[in-house]
């Protein structure tokens, strides 16, 4: 097998040079422009990490405006800065963390909408309802002078919402304890000897499929705009993707010269949403959208929420207990620890896809334990800066690699320091609430259906010829779909009169990916079939990485490329104590440290069999 670079520039159409043939060759057969390993030039790092921050920005920003209401920040925009600005500092942080030390992959961390749904839940109890705050809009102060309200934006009304985060920031502080021993004790890394295709396909797949009612909302409220972005996005991406443009390119040894490279297929993300949007722009300054919020396409207008701009402080540095000392509710920090253990589920497919996606061999165990180490650190450090949510690998931006083809761990890392400059610079961020709902939806609509698609694809491994595999699949993806919906109609089903349990549960019984996820897992591990009818042929070459004498050279140096720790891993591989330690890149579960097998040639993994 040829060597190839590592951390060398792709340049042209997914291809790296031989350094000791000096020829091109291809670097994976998903033809990506760049592998997790590879670098694209400085320009194009920075227009596709600022493309992974508006994918993030735009389904992260939900998340504080569905808490808002409910913490009572009512309209003290103000406030409502310093939470989005808080949580796009932390995820920021916290991603480059997991790029760093974490798992490794390219890939995301930004609040989740598995923490978003019992924290909402908490808060809708009788004893967490919001006082009077401001006048009601038209209210005639002098017909009744006699009735006060909170002045919205004084300290009095600040308390309100701050005691509210202070006791989420410490529910999280807790519960996220129990996601990082997950990772540190090794216990997730255990769980992937019984994670096959059958338990990962109803997860990633039904995450993507739970979003539809969301996104076809956000594109309901103007169809043509929303359909003439999802037109943008389907063009540059699919017709127009090996399309080639001249664009000028600087090297030291070579000066200026002109490269081609594959705009439309690295940037329709960006592309199809500036076009959009500046559509919507020009269509608004015209007045073609309707003035009134009762009118048809009043949702696509720019101007419904550039308020916030002008509220919205220039710079702003978040800092740990910003609101005051965290405060602990039992209820909700059970709650929580119900939507921490969804978002577990979902983290290791994500990792598993976006290894898939990014040209990477499938995470070892050790990366997968340190993967959900790390975000257990990054929900606890949520909770110690009071972002009101926790966090979670994010799956739109593994459906932006898929679409991108470009899987570069640099350019994730570029898009962490955006999330970190401008979460400080306020007004900027505060410039993409103006993106209007239905350009949103469209950008939906392509991403949350990339998702779907990824999760199906790892149904290429099993039987599908097999009526065992059949019915695991198609009951998951049924009680996956129905029970949340039902659930969603009757929220006060569940009374056993434990208001701590019926939380948990509610959270649970209403999370697609969850509920979906654990019955294919748990159906899939106790119903008879064969090892090659339940795919695991492939996921025990996956496993099999834990033990490097089963591994050829290739192998083994591609995953200590990808994986290992920098700096540190050689330093760990020669003391022995690090072997037991989970999270370590010399960790081996399944033997005793130190004992090795001998391998025939038919049992040794290659690096092609385990390359997607």
């Amino acid at each position: 097998m040829s060597k190839q670079t590592v951390n060398g520039n792709c340049c042209d159409g997914g291809e790296s040079i031989n350094t000791e043939t000096s020829e091109r060759i291809p670097t994976d057969i998903h033809n990506l422009q760049y592998t997790v390993e590879e670098n694209p030039p400085w320009m194009f790092c920075i227009l596709l990490g600022f493309q992974h921050y508006v994918s993030m920005f735009l389904a992260t920003l939900t998340i504080p405006f569905l808490l808002a209401p409910k913490i009572c920040i009512d309209e003290d925009h103000v406030g409502k800065s310093h939470l989005i600005g808080t949580l796009f500092v932390a995820s920021g942080i916290i991603t480059l963390l997991q790029t760093c030390i974490g798992v490794r992959l390219p890939i995301v961390q930004a609040g989740t909408f598995a923490l978003l749904a019992p924290t909402l839940a908490f808060f809708s109890l009788p004893e967490w309802e919001c006082p009077d705050i401001g006048p009601p809009v038209g209210y005639n102060m002098t017909s009744s002078s006699n009735i006060s309200f909170i002045e919205v934006g004084s300290e009095e009304h600040r308390e309100i919402w701050m005691l509210r985060l202070r006791v989420v920031q410490g529910s999280l502080m807790v519960a996220a304890m129990f996601e990082a021993l997950l990772g540190l004790t090794g216990a997730v890394g255990v769980l992937l000897r019984y994670i096959g295709p059958l338990s990962i396909c109803p997860t990633i797949s039904l995450l993507g499929l739970s979003l539809f009612k969301p996104a076809a909302a956000y594109g309901a409220k103007q169809w043509w705009i929303c359909i003439f972005t999802l037109f943008l996005m389907v063009l540059f991406s699919q017709y127009l993707g090996q399309l080639k443009l001249p664009c000028l390119s600087y090297k030291k040894s070579r000066g200026c010269y002109t490269s081609r490279y594959p705009i439309f297929k690295m940037f329709p993300v960006i592309l199809a949403i500036g076009l959009a949007w500046l559509l919507c722009i020009v269509l608004t300054e015209a007045n073609v959208f309707p003035q009134s919020p009762e009118g048809y396409g009043y949702g696509a207008r720019t101007d419904i929420r550039s308020s916030v701009i002008m509220d919205a402080p220039w710079f702003r540095m978040p800092y740990p207990c910003q609101w005051g000392m965290p405060m602990v509710s039992v209820a909700c920090m059970c709650g929580l620890m119900a939507g921490l253990i969804a978002t577990t589920v979902e983290s290791v497919g994500d990792y598993i896809a976006c290894a898939n996606l990014s040209g990477a061999p499938p995470p070892p165990v050790h990366a997968v334990n340190r993967g959900i180490f790390v975000e257990g650190l990054g929900s606890f450090l949520d909770g110690l800066f009071g972002t009101g949510n926790g966090t979670t690998s994010t799956s739109i931006n593994v459906g932006v690699i898929g679409i991108t083809k470009v899987g570069s761990r640099r350019v994730v890392q570029v898009s962490a320091v955006f999330m970190v400059v401008l979460g400080v610079f306020n007004k900027f961020g505060a410039v993409f609430v103006t993106i209007p709902d239905p350009v949103i939806g469209g950008s939906f609509i392509i991403l949350f259906g990339m998702i779907v698609a990824v999760g199906l694809s790892n149904l290429q491994y099993i039987d599908l010829n097999s009526s065992r595999n059949l019915f695991i699949l198609g009951f998951s993806f049924l009680v996956g779909l129905s029970i949340p919906e039902w659930m969603k109609n009757n929220p006060g089903a569940i009374n056993t009169g434990s208001a701590t349990f019926d939380s948990a549960m509610q959270v649970l019984m209403s999370t697609s990916m969850f509920l979906g996820g654990f019955l294919g897992f748990v159906l899939d591990n106790t119903i008879p079939g064969t090892q090659e009818e339940r795919g695991l042929h492939h996921f025990q070459k996956v496993r099999s990485l834990q033990d490097p004498s089963q591994c050829t050279e290739d192998l083994q140096a591609r995953l200590r490329g990808v994986y290992d720790i920098p700096y540190v891993s050689d330093y760990m591989r020669s003391h022995n104590v690090f072997s037991y330690i989970p999270i370590c890149p010399s960790f081996v579960s399944h033997k005793l440290p130190g004992k090795r097998h001998s391998t025939t040639e038919e049992e040794t993994v290659r690096l092609d069999d385990v390359t997607v």
